[in-house]
């Protein structure tokens, strides 16, 4: 099949060019395998990130030069030597931590005691220090593996200094630069020394659906994450901006394990943003791009803006199912509501066909009904209309409402197939070019016919080149 089948509008000189190749592949949901887990903790600022990056051998935790950067658990598939594990990157452990950092430090300690093995960075340079030894003391209580990491490491007289670390009481202290990648194949070799085959507490489910929870700062994904999950799995708190890592979680939904990412909430202009906030925003599209459906989480308490706005047009536009939650539905009174309906005329017309639900991610109101919502969406998003019952309806509807005339001629519609699912894309054969607003009635009518409610369609057109006559 050529590209401009699924491109846009081409055109087309053979009827061969009927034959539409089945893409339905391309998205395949992969098996979910139960692996161990190799957690990376310690204190603020000690490299844990870029030890991550470096064992995943690709640049996926968010690194910056300032403490504190990284806070939920956030965890990355690496694979060495053949063998395939889960690296859980961490943020800061301190004990006495307040506020955020408490939530932060909380994270951590949950890591320590699920985790299979566990590495205990420490910053060579600066040396030990009493967090560093309170760490040590929580570590011994686990019956976990647990390998100590002297980071920073860049040239023997360093190494030298970090010697003293042995005094911690965890053995030889493993001397890597994260930065370099200096001694990090030994680590690894040790890792899977120390780390199971298969993990403590093993996970089950069977391709679990990828859903993406999206939408602008401070709108309670985390929080709907923490709830659906039955626990704490993203760091909440009232400074927008909290989860800066998109965070996987397996969920149990109505006897269904859904893979949920919690993102990072996308600013007004990412290519204003710098250093954290803008890798953290590349993350939220890879990991939009990398699921099946998304819920995109709207402050129902405040009037829609831009942002959201433009949120939405960017799950449209990769083609990912749609559910809109909104939430704080607790905060919203008569007035509000009222106001709030006219907001979704004036303003949702791009996705009049995305399921919506009314949500309180805080109080727990209605976040049960997002699973019929999102199971409507995905069987709209796989849906695929036999070619025979497609044209057959296609002759009707072009038949009462022919497409407008181009040129004083008028085009007809010879053929239609659908391309593929996910989103589900449709393509007509035609002798002239059919105006987008003709092809938005042609959206239209195919959902009053076959539904198609929360998943995007795409209707293209491939328009038969003229042949010269011969003489």
């Amino acid at each position: 099949m050529s590209e401009d089948v699924l491109a846009g509008d081409g055109v087309w000189s053979d009827e061969s060019d009927w034959e539409v190749a089945d893409l339905d592949g391309e998205f395949d949901v992969d098996a979910h395998i139960p692996m161990p887990t190799l957690a990376v903790v310690g204190r603020p600022n000690v490299g844990k990130s870029t030890l991550v990056n470096r064992i995943i051998g690709r640049r996926e935790a968010v690194v910056e030069d300032i403490p504190g950067v990284t806070r939920d658990r956030v965890s990355y598939e690496a694979n060495w030597s053949g063998r395939k594990f889960l690296v859980q990157d961490t943020g800061g452990w301190e004990p006495d931590a307040k506020g955020l950092q408490q939530s932060v430090a909380r994270q951590a300690e949950l890591a320590m005691s699920t985790a299979d093995a566990i590495l205990l960075v420490v910053d060579a340079v600066v040396g030990a220090t009493a967090t560093d030894e309170a760490a040590v003391k929580k570590l011994r209580r686990a019956n976990i593996p647990v390998i100590l990491v002297a980071n920073k490491v860049d040239d023997q007289k360093i190494e030298s200094e970090a010697a003293t670390l042995w005094s911690l009481g965890l053995g030889e202290p493993r001397m890597v630069s994260a930065a370099h990648g200096r001694g990090t194949g030994d680590l690894l070799d040790d890792v899977l020394a120390v780390l199971p085959e298969t993990p403590r507490e093993g996970g089950g489910g069977t391709g679990p659906r990828r859903v993406s929870l999206v939408g602008k700062p401070n709108v309670g994904k985390s929080s709907l994450l923490n709830k659906l999950a039955g626990d704490e799995r993203s760091v909440v708190h009232d400074v927008a901006g909290t989860t800066v890592d998109p965070v996987d979680s397996l969920v149990d939904l109505g006897g269904k394990i859904w893979k949920f990412v919690d993102t990072a909430g996308l600013r007004r202009k990412v290519s204003h943003a710098s250093g954290m906030e803008f890798y953290a925003s590349l993350r939220t599209k890879s990991a939009l791009e990398a699921s099946e459906v998304a819920i995109m989480l709207v402050d129902a308490s405040q009037p829609i803006t831009e942002q959201d706005l433009r949120v939405i047009s960017m799950v449209a536009d990769s083609g990912r199912a749609l559910v809109l939650a909104f939430n704080k539905w607790d905060l919203v009174d008569e007035d509000r509501r009222l106001q709030l309906d006219r907001e979704i005329d004036r303003d949702l017309v791009r996705v009049p066909w995305a399921q919506r639900v009314n949500i309180s991610a805080h109080t727990g109101r209605a976040v049960q009904k997002l699973v019929p919502a999102m199971e409507t969406a995905l069987e709209s998003w796989d849906k695929r209309i036999p070619t025979g019952r497609l044209n057959n309806w296609l002759k009707e509807v072009v038949a009462a409402t022919p497409p407008p005339m181009r040129g004083g001629r008028l085009p007809r519609v010879l053929f239609a197939t659908q391309a593929t699912t996910r989103p589900p894309t449709f393509v007509l054969f035609t002798t002239g070019f059919l105006e987008a607003g003709y092809r938005r009635f042609i959206e239209r009518r195919l959902r009053e016919e076959f539904g198609f409610d929360g998943s995007p369609v795409r209707v293209s057109v491939r328009v038969r080149e003229k042949r010269e006559r011969k003489r």
